[in-house]
C-alpha cells in the first residue's frame, strides 16, 4: 500500500502472503510521484533505494542490521511510517477487510478498493 502525506491511499498491490514485500516496492512506486519515500526495514535493498532516487525522491528506510556500512536515514521523517499502519487500521474496521471472508483475491482486492474509498470520502 501506498499512502500519501494525509494518510490517503495511493496505490495498492495485492500478492500473496508469502511474498515479500521489497519485491513488490518497485512495481508499488512505478509512476508515482513523490518527494520522499518512507518504508520500514522490509524495504532496505540497494535495488529500492536506487529506484527510488533515480526517480528523484529521498529514500528514508532505516538500514537492516546485517548491513555492512549502514546508510544514514532521516529519522525525525521515519516517523511518518506510521500513515500506512493508520491506514489500515481504519480499513479494518469494515468487516470484510478485517476477517478477510472473501476466497478469491480479487473479491478481496474489490473489498479492499471499497472501504479506500470510503476512507477517502470522509
Amino acid at each position: 500500500m501506498a499512502v500519501n502525506g494525509l494518510g490517503l491511499p495511493v496505490r495498492l498491490h495485492l500478492t500473496a502472503g508469502q511474498v515479500a514485500d521489497v519485491t513488490q516496492a518497485e512495481t508499488l512506486l512505478d509512476g508515482v510521484e513523490a518527494d520522499v519515500v518512507i518504508g520500514d526495514k522490509g524495504y532496505d535493498s540497494d535495488a529500492v533505494v536506487k529506484a527510488i532516487e533515480a526517480s528523484g525522491a529521498e529514500a528514508v528506510i532505516p538500514p537492516k542490521r546485517n548491513r555492512t556500512a549502514p546508510r544514514p536515514y532521516d529519522t525525525d521523517r521515519y516517523r511518518d511510517r506510521n500513515l500506512v499502519e493508520r491506514f489500515w487500521g481504519r480499513a479494518k474496521q469494515y468487516r470484510r477487510v478485517a476477517t478477510r471472508y472473501e476466497k478469491t483475491a480479487r473479491n478481496f482486492l474489490a473489498f479492499v478498493h471499497l472501504a479506500s474509498i470510503m476512507i477517502l470520502l470522509r
